[in-house]
Parts: C-alpha cells; structure tokens; sequence
C-alpha cells in the first residue's frame, strides 16, 4: 500500500510538472531579430514560471502564410503567432489604419496614435478573438526594385508584387494607378528570380532577413507607410492559464516585444545603410511637390478602405490626431 501511495504521489507530481505550450509561428526566420528576442523571452518566462509556461516556436513560415496561421490558431493547432499587418487584418481589420498608406511620417507619430487610440486597437483584437501580447514595429516600408524608380509613373512601369489578400497595398497601388502582381509572401523570392516580378515593398530589416534584396538594385527612398506588427494569443488558451501565469506572461512579453521595436528601429537604420554598401542605391527623398502628391494619394487610398477595414470615424480621429500633433497641439483621440 505504501509503495501504491509513493507511485500515485509520483504520478501526480509528474502530471503537475508539465508545462503549458504555448505553440508559436511566425513568418521570421531564426536567426534574425525577432527570434532572437523571442527566444529571450522565452527563457525569462520559462524562469518565472518554474517551467510551468512556455513557447514552442514555429519560425520561417514553416506553419504557412499568415492567413494559414490564424486559421491553425482558431482550430487550436496553433495558439500564438507574430503578425504583420496582412495577420492582423485578418482578426481584427481596425489595426490595418497603423499601415495606411502615406499617413504616418515618424516614428513619434506612430507612436502617439499607439497610445491614444490603446483602447480602440485593443478592443478590436479583443473581438477577434486574441489577446495582445504586445506590438511589433516592423519598420518603414520602401520599394525595393531592379529597375531606378524617381516617382508613382516610374511604378506603374514595373512589375510590382502585392501580398495576396492585402487589401491596405492594393489601395496603394490603385491609387497611384498600379496593376501589381499578387502573390504569397512565401512565392515572392522564387518569383524575383523567374522575373514574373521585379519589385518589392517591405522594411529594410524584413527584405535583408528573407533576402529579397538579393534580386534588387534600387531602394525607393520615399516610404510608403510604416508597418505594425504583434504578437496576438488565442482568447481561449490565455483563459485557460492560472492568473499568476497570465499575469507573468503578459509582463514578460511587453518587456521583451518593447525591446523590440527599439532594436527594429535601430536596426531598420542600419539595415538600409548596410544595403546601400552592398551596391544598391537610395533614390533622393521626394521634392515637397512630390510629397504633397502622396499626401493626396493617401487620403484617396485611405478612403478607398473606409467600411472594408475601419470605420470613417476611426479614420476621421487617426488623421486629426496626427494632424494635431504635427500643430503642436496633440488631443488623444
């Protein structure tokens, strides 16, 4: 009896040892920034936790595109991933109004809205079903091209890929007057190679990472827009952990994610000096006529997704905030 009693004691301290996985997948290669710092917050969350909580992580798009993704998350196959903004127009299409095209000219800018419009961008995944984990700053989105691009004319003459299914890109290009070439982000490197496309668009640390500018030559120097990403879980598996966990995981993830965007930032800039050493070359910054194009451009593709992604009152306050700010005279929202 007393053997029986050790052996159940063991049974169960064995079954109270073993850890939550969180399942993670994420479009980020390993050895690259972001899986740097996830593995970092891993470990810090593993060490709070006693082993309790942890990640198992799916990197390199080895889960599939971002859309297969939210699809596993919802099925339970998955139950956390880090999105870029196609991810997130997915599960909760407000957020796609921090990549609108033209809009944001800072990082400061970027980061006003991130805060006074917390509630809104919250809720919004909160409906979709996550929680959030934290914000991923991918950076400012430049063409990438072989052929020299000085303006939207000199665009309409290349063959231009667009992220199959993003809907903020293909306003963009509409508005300029693009036909752009969908694909899925995993197709893009073999289609630079075949020739079906000959231009891309993403932040500088993103394109070094996939190696897309491998097959190009020229880097617009105008951003586009600035591109947000975050690390979302599963509203159910989030309920599913004890109070203490979910308290730790969620420290533990906006340390680490806010660390981050600051190396992302740092990054970004390097990684656009670095590739103009490599050979490619930085066209001028646009003229303020030029500017005042795509402010223009902007504002008709930003319109174009009013009631597809976010409401015009969400975008009437965005822009006004904005505009505020650039004033000097900032109002939350």
């Amino acid at each position: 009896m007393i053997i029986s009693n050790l052996l159940l004691a063991a049974i169960l301290s064995s079954a109270r040892a073993e850890p939550k996985v969180i399942k993670f997948a994420t479009l980020a290669p390993e050895g690259s920034t972001w899986m740097k710092v996830m593995n970092e917050l891993n470990t810090e969350l593993q060490e709070k936790t006693k082993g309790e909580l942890k990640f198992k992580m799916y990197p390199g798009g080895i889960s599939g595109d971002e859309k297969d993704v939210v699809k596993k998350v919802k099925i339970g196959q998955l139950h956390a991933a880090g999105f870029t903004g196609v991810g997130l127009g997915e599960i909760a299409p407000e957020v796609r109004i921090l990549d609108a095209p033209w809009l944001f000219r800072s990082d400061k800018e970027l980061d006003f809205v991130y805060k006074a419009f917390d509630k809104d961008l919250s809720a919004a995944i909160d409906k979709g079903g996550f929680v959030l984990l934290g914000w991923t700053e991918l950076g400012p989105v430049y063409v990438f091209s072989k052929n020299p691009i000085a303006d939207p004319d000199d665009m309409k003459k290349q063959k231009m890929w667009v992220w199959e299914g993003d809907p903020i890109a293909q306003a963009a290009y509409k508005a300029i007057g693009v036909s752009p070439i969908p694909l899925s982000v995993i197709d893009v490197m073999s289609s630079l190679q075949t020739g079906l496309i000959d231009a891309v668009y993403g932040p500088p640390m993103g394109v070094v990472a996939l190696q897309w500018f491998t097959r190009a030559k020229h880097i617009y120097g105008t951003p586009m827009a600035m591109s947000t990403g975050a690390v979302l879980l599963s509203k159910s598996f989030f309920a599913s952990l004890a109070p203490e966990q979910r308290k730790i995981l969620l420290e533990v993830s906006r340390k680490h994610l806010k660390e981050l965007n600051e190396l992302s930032r740092k990054e970004n800039d390097e990684a656009l000096a670095s590739l103009q050493k490599q050979g490619l070359t930085l066209s001028a910054k646009a003229t303020p006529e030029l500017l005042k194009t795509y402010q223009e451009l902007g504002q008709k593709a930003r319109r174009e997704l009013v009631g597809k992604l976010y409401s015009a009152s969400l975008l009437d306050r965005v822009e006004k905030s904005v505009a505020d700010l650039r004033s000097g005279k900032p109002k939350k929202s």
